[in-house]
């Protein structure tokens, strides 16, 4: 559970307030090539120009047109039960992509978000954030979001999310302790938590997933302090009321 009831901050230096200029001829070079899908909203970010140089679908996502759309619009417009979780992670993951030399491109991470369309209702959204291009010094440039709209999406009290990149194992222990004092479950726990689901030892979902038992323990264990269970019964039992497995 957040133990923080202050709302973060938005650094202004480095996520601003301006919308794309959707008469540029960048904006409409991705306009022609960048493919989005229906309730799908995408955003391009350059820390170089500091702005948003990008923004599709915004309008049938969340109820802001493309051309006013700003970074931290969408920022704010997420449900306050999820703004610090979302902040943390998004820092802490430029954070950890800033400090690598190589391979910059090939990290990312998903997260299942709740956000608020300018209607005042909750719009269940799954987002990807990753990097779209780096400069000569191999620094971030551009970074991309895609945000999809999913009814299907039941969102509790506990918060999901996912790391992606050469260095997966590295990634995901750095944002599991940025994250760690909020209620979450991160996509390798989430994934040897379905195994357990089905009946599965940990020597089973060892040999599935191609790791170690003790691997599996790590991953399984952390959960009975983090959501105050006792045992693997309660833990399948709390997984399903909380819409953590389907």
């Amino acid at each position: 559970m957040n133990k923080s009831n202050k709302t973060p901050e938005i650094d202004p230096s480095v996520v601003t307030d301006l919308p794309a200029d959707t008469s540029s001829s960048l904006y409409k070079q991705y306009k022609r090539s960048l493919i989005r899908f229906p309730d799908e909203a995408i955003y391009i970010y350059s820390f170089k120009e500091k702005k948003l140089i990008y923004a599709d679908g915004w309008e049938e996502t969340l109820g802001f047109k493309d051309d006013e759309i700003t970074l931290q619009t969408i920022i704010k417009q997420t449900d306050a039960s999820y703004v610090s979780f979302a902040h943390e992670i998004n820092a802490k993951t430029i954070e950890f992509i800033l400090s690598k030399k190589t391979g910059i491109k090939n990290y990312s991470f998903t997260v299942e978000l709740k956000k608020i369309h300018r209607d005042g209702s909750m719009v269940p959204m799954e987002v990807k954030i990753g990097i779209l291009s780096v400069d000569e010094d191999g620094m971030v440039n551009h970074i991309i979001g895609r945000f999809r709209i999913n009814r299907n999406l039941h969102l509790g009290m506990v918060m999901r999310y996912d790391v992606h990149g050469p260095d997966k194992e590295e990634f995901e222990k750095v944002i599991n302790k940025a994250v760690q004092k909020f209620l979450t479950i991160s996509g390798k726990e989430k994934e040897a938590l379905k195994y357990v689901a089905k009946g599965y030892s940990f020597k089973e979902i060892a040999d599935e997933l191609g790791v170690s038992a003790s691997a599996i323990e790590k991953r399984i264990q952390p959960l009975y302090k983090r959501f105050n269970v006792k045992n693997l019964t309660h833990l399948v039992s709390f997984a399903y009321e909380n819409y953590i497995l389907p």
